[in-house]
């Protein structure tokens, strides 16, 4: 009796786990395919906006659905459903045009029709120069050897979307750029720190990015460590933990 109540013993088991996790998982994947998704910042390109170590959600509902919305983005339609369209300075997440397993972070500078160009470091958009005003700099603690104070500007698109950008060097590789007229249908990108930034100035390896290449917009920073930690290093967080950044509104 006892032999043969074990078997029924671990099939109960069994099934108590997956009618538990099994709802879990569905919500999981329901949230993550609809609503929000996690996304981690691995390079400084959007910096001062986001830092390196920053945990963000990223609202997929913002602009409608599209392939890239499923889990592991399988072909199985085109285009857009529920479509929204972005406004200039969303910061958006989207599949590279170049490479479409690759997620990257910016913010939308240009929509389609518009004319960019950057002329000594200073954007221009439809042949006017963008407002800026020099703010105060930005001291950037993590670097080696740092601290280290970098320019900063408050640049405003219309309608009055205003952010600051980094200015590094002088006479950067992308502060002098050809006219970039954006094609119907897609979007140009740029990050806030405009000299280390690969984004849709370079048109071989970013360029336009399609409107169905746009995952979601970003919204919230949840979590943020610095110092090189990454977030499961819990033994790093009494150090490494930006507390300050916990629930930020992204803008």
């Amino acid at each position: 009796m006892n032999a043969g109540a074990e078997p029924k013993l671990e099939q109960g088991t069994v099934a108590s786990a997956l009618r538990f996790w099994l709802p879990v998982i569905v919500v999981v994947l329901f949230v993550r395919t609809f609503l929000f998704q996690p996304f981690h910042i691995p390079s400084g390109s959007m910096m001062a906006t986001l830092l390196i170590g920053d945990s963000l959600f990223v609202s997929k509902f913002s602009y409608g659905y599209t392939h890239y919305s499923l889990p592991f983005s399988p072909p199985i339609f085109s285009g857009r459903l529920f479509a929204s369209l972005p406004q200039r300075g969303d910061i958006v997440v989207f599949r590279s045009p170049k490479d479409d397993s690759v997620d990257l972070i910016k913010r939308i500078i240009g929509l389609p029709g518009d004319r960019i160009q950057m002329i000594g470091g200073h954007l221009h958009l439809n042949g006017q120069p963008v407002p800026r005003e020099r703010i105060e700099d930005f001291v950037d603690t993590e670097v080696p050897g740092g601290p280290v104070r970098v320019r900063q500007w408050r640049e405003t698109l219309p309608p009055g979307v205003s952010y600051a950008v980094l200015d590094l060097v002088d006479d950067g590789p992308l502060d002098d750029t050809p006219v970039y007229q954006v094609p119907p249908g897609h979007y140009f990108m740029m990050g806030d720190n405009r000299d280390d930034s690969t984004d849709s100035r370079v048109l071989d390896e970013v360029g336009y990015v399609p409107f169905e290449n746009i995952v979601g917009r970003a919204e919230i920073i949840y979590f943020s460590i610095g110092d090189g930690a990454a977030p499961w290093q819990i033994w790093r967080w009494p150090t490494g933990l930006r507390l300050r950044r916990f629930f930020s509104i992204i803008r």
